[in-house]
């Protein structure tokens, strides 16, 4: 399956996620991305299917794969993707909502 999302929709989101949601960024990797111990994270590209993120575990990068719970097709719905992974993520390590 090709992108649905050009280069420059990519770009824009990372940047947001990486530049005004950096904690939240590492809870995701910490939760669904299943790295408790990750001290550090960004959010590297995403398609259709899901983002991947680069998490730093042991002082070491480790790529992360976290899939969307159904296919994207339009920008519109990344936001609420990332906000239930967010969502999961906080629950899975025990964080008040």
């Amino acid at each position: 399956m090709s992108n649905p999302f050009t280069p420059e929709v990519i770009a824009a989101i990372t940047r947001h996620m990486n530049h005004d949601h950096g904690e939240d960024t590492l809870l995701i990797c910490r939760g669904v991305g299943g790295h408790p111990d990750a001290t550090a994270a960004t959010m590297d590209t995403f398609d259709g299917d899901g983002a991947d993120f680069t998490a730093t575990v042991g002082g070491s990068p480790t790529t992360l794969r976290i899939p969307w719970s159904r296919p994207l097709t339009q920008r519109a719905e990344v936001r609420p993707e990332i906000v239930r992974i967010f969502h999961e993520s906080r629950a899975k390590l025990g964080l008040a909502d």
